[in-house]
């Protein structure tokens, strides 16, 4: 009788070691299965993220950087404490901040950044509520460098917002910005402080310099009921308010948010504006056109559901006033709002189309042989047309003279026969159908 073969003990081994990877890639993958991922983790269940504040990032023209002495020949905000206030739109138990320096070509270095409550909650205001002062830090730290072209999204930090209050958010650049790209929201129609030195945790900033612009933060978000969602409304300086009361929050999308918070039904909705005076759908104008900025300002965006989209004037306005030059931006228009719809679509958002305005008796656009005006016709009649848009929202029959349909009423223009004063805004928000904002989810 032959003796039993003995295994190599090499094979032994090896039999154990296969053995103990499949038991350690066993437990690696139970882990990946029951582990909450980072952002379920850090939002909580039933909770998500939701933008509550937008300000489009813009370069900043010449004219709107921030006045002597916090521009320099080669760099701007050196030794500057820059304080604003935003109307947040959805509230929230914890927030965070984006910083844009989407269009500086060397890196932004923020050295010390707080939020707080303003005086009163006023919009404007450079004084804060005493004791509400909280440090806003960056993967702990307090400092942070925003890399060119790139945005920094702060720590999450503990501090609760109601929807359509206002909150102030202080920052201080030790060595500023060393050059003149310097990123930001020029139309704010709110009033922002600048004051040398690190002032982010003092109650007021008396003597600082005023200045009506946004820089630097790009967006607030909170973390929010799963509930709430974003409507996100791309546009335009109607959509971006020219023509409102500086520090009075009411541009039409302003209005639309109150008309909104006062329905149960739509309260826990936010309002994103992300709109900028002079753009333009299909060409770059102040700001990337639509097309190109349609990813980084609505469907990046957090918690966005819905996307009205009113804008077109500018490029029917900037095209030659002759019958070939109008046709063709007529079909480029309506190509493009095409390709929007698509693309919004794609991200399981509802898109609406507004249609445009009237620009009768306007020096800019308005034309002798209203080849401009039939070409807003063309688009409007597209527009309207039932399957293009998953809904249509008639601006212009809600604000054109009945008297005479190119041109305005009168009484809600802002004196150009183009932009609209509050009250013409007031009837543009009171047009949107607030039942085409059901939840999705």
């Amino acid at each position: 009788m032959k003796p039993p073969r003995r295994t190599p003990l090499a094979t032994v081994l090896g039999t154990c070691v296969l053995v103990l990877a499949l038991a350690v890639t066993a437990s690696a993958l139970t882990a990946l299965v029951t582990r909450p991922t980072p952002a379920t983790a850090a939002a909580g269940p039933g909770r998500h993220w939701v933008n509550t504040w937008t300000g489009m990032p813009q370069l900043t023209e010449p004219a709107n950087l921030p006045p002597a002495p916090y521009t320099g020949e080669r760099s701007v905000l050196v030794d500057t404490t820059l304080r604003q206030t935003v109307r947040v739109t959805a509230g929230g138990s914890r927030l965070r901040l984006r910083f844009s320096n989407a269009y500086g070509d060397t890196p932004l270095p923020l050295t010390a950044v707080t939020v707080a409550r303003p005086r009163d909650g006023k919009a404007g205001v450079s004084a804060v509520e005493p004791g509400t002062l909280r440090r806003v830090t960056f993967a702990g730290r307090d400092s942070t460098t925003v890399p060119v072209g790139a945005q920094m999204v702060s720590d999450p930090l503990d501090f609760p917002l109601r929807a359509g209050s206002e909150l102030t958010v202080t920052a201080y650049t030790a060595r500023g910005q060393a050059s003149l790209a310097l990123t930001s929201h020029p139309g704010s129609r709110t009033t922002s402080y600048l004051a040398h030195g690190d002032h982010t945790r003092d109650p007021d900033l008396p003597g600082a310099t005023a200045v009506d612009h946004w820089y630097l933060l790009s967006d607030v978000e909170v973390l929010a009921s799963s509930r709430t969602e974003a409507v996100a409304l791309v546009g335009d300086s109607l959509t971006d308010g020219r023509g409102s009361t500086t520090n009075g929050n009411d541009r039409w999308p302003d209005q639309f948010y109150d008309r909104l918070h006062g329905n149960p039904a739509t309260s826990d909705l936010a309002v994103l504006n992300q709109a900028a005076g002079g753009n333009r759908v299909l060409n770059d104008g102040l700001g990337p056109n639509v097309l190109a900025r349609l990813d980084r300002d609505v469907l990046s965006r957090s918690g966005v559901a819905w996307l009205i989209l009113f804008e077109g004037v500018n490029d029917i306005g900037t095209a030659d006033a002759t019958p070939e030059a109008q046709r063709a931006v007529t079909d480029d228009l309506i190509a493009g709002y095409r390709q929007i719809v698509v693309r919004a679509h794609a991200q399981g958002i509802r898109v609406y189309g507004a249609t445009l305005t009237p620009f009768g008796g306007s020096t800019l656009y308005d034309d002798p042989a209203g080849e401009r005006e039939a070409a807003r016709q063309r688009v409007n009649a597209w527009i309207r047309t039932p399957g293009h848009f998953d809904a249509v929202i008639d601006f212009d029959r809600a604000v054109r003279d009945p008297a005479a349909p190119e041109r305005l009423q009168p009484a809600l223009h802002a004196g150009d026969w183009l932009h609209l004063n509050p009250a013409g805004y007031g009837v543009l928000a009171a047009a949107v159908p607030a039942g085409l904002f059901r939840h999705t989810s």
